[in-house]
C-alpha cells in the first residue's frame, strides 16, 4: 500500500507524533499524562522536545502513546 493512499479506517492516518502529544498535553496535562502512561519523559522535567526524542526511539511508549490518544478521540 502507497503512503499516497487513504486510509479511511485508520484515526493517526496524517497525524503527527507531536500533534498527538500536544492534543493529548491540552486534554490531560503532563501530570495526569505520566499518570496514564508512566515514562520519566512525562514526570521528571517534561517537554515536548525531550518526549518526542524519547518517543521517536522508543515503540513501546510510542505504541502508548497512540493508544492513548485513540482512546482520547472516542471520548470526545
Amino acid at each position: 500500500m502507497s503512503e499516497l493512499e487513504p486510509q479511511p479506517n485508520n484515526p493517526l492516518h496524517g497525524i503527527t507524533l507531536e500533534s498527538m502529544l500536544k492534543e493529548l498535553l491540552d486534554y490531560y496535562g503532563w501530570e495526569e499524562l505520566g499518570q496514564h502512561i508512566n515514562i520519566n519523559c512525562f514526570k521528571k522535567d517534561p517537554s515536548i522536545s525531550s518526549s518526542l526524542k524519547f518517543l521517536r526511539k522508543t515503540p513501546w511508549a510510542r505504541t502508548k502513546v497512540e493508544l492513548l490518544f485513540k482512546k482520547m478521540l472516542e471520548r470526545r
